[in-house]
């Protein structure tokens, strides 16, 4: 798991990978960008997390004995080149939800963290893009944290379902470390993709290969 938001907390750091390991029983690796204290919520944090992802991905390859690697950002930054630059399989979280949410439905609904739509998102989606939202009052990762982010989460997914999305998905990892998913389970009435459970699915899928 490659993690874009910069933590020195053994916690933060594992979250995701604590979630691809209750759900799909393999082990995990994390590892973070340096430098990134908000992660990746704007061009000028997507750039400098971009190379930074590309030397991360080349070290765990080194150091680590993973069998696939996650860029764990909906934004994917530095997927491309990370890709070219080692043999290990390279999942973009954001890539990875968007094409899911194609199997489970046409007019999807994405929650974002900013107003533009990551292009790993509208790349996949195309015309399947119904409609995206920023929940009230969140401009970076640590803004969903708490009752506050995670009800202005919850109304935003609302909201989109009324829009005509027949398909939720998240197009920020920190609604996995909210838990937003489990939060939606039993409120709305649609299919919604958490873009960490599905990089951990293509990762697990293309390890297997």
């Amino acid at each position: 798991m490659i993690r874009v938001l910069t933590t020195e907390d053994p916690v933060e750091l594992d979250s995701h990978g604590r979630v691809v390991r209750e759900e799909f029983g393999v082990d995990t690796v994390s590892r973070c960008l340096p430098d990134q204290p908000h992660g990746v919520h704007d061009d000028a944090t997507f750039a400098r997390a971009s190379a930074k992802v590309v030397e991360l991905a080349a070290r765990m390859e080194r150091e680590d004995e993973v069998d696939a690697l996650i860029v764990s950002c909906a934004a994917d930054p530095g997927l491309a080149a990370a890709r070219s630059r080692v043999r290990l399989p390279v999942i973009g979280a954001g890539e990875a939800a968007a094409r899911r949410a194609l199997e489970l439905g046409s007019r999807v609904g994405v929650l974002d963290l900013t107003t533009r739509t990551p292009v790993s998102v509208t790349s996949v989606l195309g015309t399947a893009l119904v409609a995206s939202l920023v929940p009230r009052g969140i401009r970076r990762t640590h803004d969903l944290r708490g009752e506050a982010g995670l009800r202005a989460s919850v109304e935003a997914a609302d909201d989109l379902v009324s829009r005509g999305a027949d398909t939720l998905m998240f197009a920020c990892t920190g609604m996995t470390t909210i838990g937003l998913a489990a939060r939606l389970t039993d409120r709305v009435s649609v299919p919604v993709v958490d873009a960490v459970r599905a990089a951990a699915g293509a990762a697990v899928r293309a390890a297997g290969d």
